[in-house]
């Protein structure tokens, strides 16, 4: 039985890649100066003469020189010490700023709400405090951070902060404290968008809250500057496809026809993702035509790797290698990820020469491999039963700090 290790003739084409010629270096001579001859001398008293004037000319000369290099030096060490300077000034903002990122940055900001110096925060400290908390998904301390923002003197309310919370408190299925949020912009008298609507809106659905999500974007139709635009639409087909709700999906795609709005290509690569995972292999297709169709709607490498993860995690190995190559020839060029599906698709069916002449483009062309790309090539070695390949790779993986997920150690076990 072959094994991963074993190869074959490449798969896939390789891609030509030209080297530009290296620069053509030339050592450039320069020429030394020559010296102009002097006239012989008219006697030895002239000659006595021209040399003790000579000599003093010269000492004034390296006199003058000294005084050049002493102000040539001095000028050197200020500027070296202006930069140290302006080098210890940015190093103890770095270490500020570190630690007002940790969690001794929340224990400081706490200490600080008293009576006296809730109100007198710098905005840096504040700022970078909840834009910390809001990238980590801690809401509800980003929340008390936000609370503590509202409460200083500098503070103007600021529609794009609202978003970023509103965002992150969908992300955290907190759709009504999402809510509480973009009721406070209003009421503060935040300038409101369709962009504020579709955060809400995309909080709902990420909960599963189809009805309000739903009604919200009614409401949206009949607000002025707030009409839903195709990213709207998006988020909330992708909610839908998530649960499966494929009929919901069909009502939204009619009313964006009605509403005049042509789906985009992350509209579709999400339409195609979905009905792949399905394996609802005539809808994908027909959406993929859909798109072919579409002027300003080109498909890209999303579409190539979802088109490919469908029939390979379905066992079509021939149809996923029919539609990789058609997708490269129409200049999409694959990705880490697109690699990766090949690997799994091949390593799952037992292909393991094409499995081994994927590996060995991949090292050829330089794609560094992630720790799906490990998952994947240390299950196949399992299942072709080869444990010290196994044992390999899980010891370079660790070498190169990947850190093994659980996935890595259910194959191993």
């Amino acid at each position: 039985m072959a094994t991963p290790s074993s190869h074959s003739h490449p798969f896939p084409p390789a891609v030509n890649r030209s080297l530009s010629p290296a620069p053509n270096l030339k050592l450039v001579r320069v020429s030394p100066i020559s010296a102009s001859k002097s006239d012989p001398p008219a006697s030895n008293k002239n000659t006595e003469e021209e040399t003790s004037t000579s000599s003093l000319i010269v000492s004034e000369r390296r006199r003058e020189k000294r005084g050049l290099i002493n102000a040539e030096e001095l000028k050197q060490r200020e500027a070296r010490e202006r930069r140290e300077e302006v080098n210890r000034k940015i190093a103890s903002r770095k270490a500020i700023s570190v630690i007002l990122r940790s969690e001794a940055a929340k224990a400081f900001i706490e200490k600080k709400r008293g009576p006296n110096n809730s109100k007198r925060l710098l905005p840096r400290t504040v700022l970078e405090a909840l834009h910390e908390r809001i990238t980590a998904l801690r809401w509800e301390s980003a929340l008390k951070v936000f609370e503590l923002l509202q409460e200083q003197l500098w503070y103007r309310p600021n529609p794009a902060m609202y978003m970023k919370l509103i965002v992150m408190l969908g992300k955290c299925k907190q759709p009504e404290k999402a809510h509480e949020l973009f009721q406070a912009m209003i009421d503060e008298g935040c300038v409101m968008n369709h962009e504020a609507y579709t955060a809400l809106l995309s909080a709902y659905s990420r909960s599963g809250l189809f009805d309000k999500a739903f009604f919200l974007l009614e409401e949206m139709k009949d607000t002025p500057n707030c009409h839903p635009d195709v990213q709207t639409y998006s988020i909330l087909i992708k909610s839908c496809l998530h649960v499966f709700a494929f009929y919901k999906v069909q009502v939204l795609l009619s009313d964006m026809a009605s509403q005049g709005i042509r789906p985009n290509t992350v509209t579709y690569n999400t339409l195609i993702d979905a009905y792949g995972k399905a394996k609802m292999f005539k809808e994908m297709e027909m959406t993929i035509v859909e798109m072919l169709r579409e002027k300003d709607c080109e498909p890209d490498v999303w579409t190539m790797n979802s088109t490919i993860r469908a029939f390979g995690s379905s066992g079509q190995i021939e149809t996923m290698e029919k539609c990789y190559e058609k997708f490269q020839s129409a200049g999409i060029q694959p990705n880490i990820k697109t690699f990766n599906i090949l690997l799994d698709s091949y390593g799952k069916t037992g292909n393991y020469e094409k499995m081994s002449a994927v590996m060995e483009y991949m090292q050829k062309y330089h794609y560094s491999w992630t720790i799906v790309t490990y998952n994947v090539v240390i299950d196949a070695f399992g299942r072709a039963g080869d444990l010290k390949q196994m044992e390999y790779l899980f010891r370079l993986m660790r070498s190169e700090r990947i850190k093994p997920s659980c996935v890595t150690l259910c194959s191993l076990r």
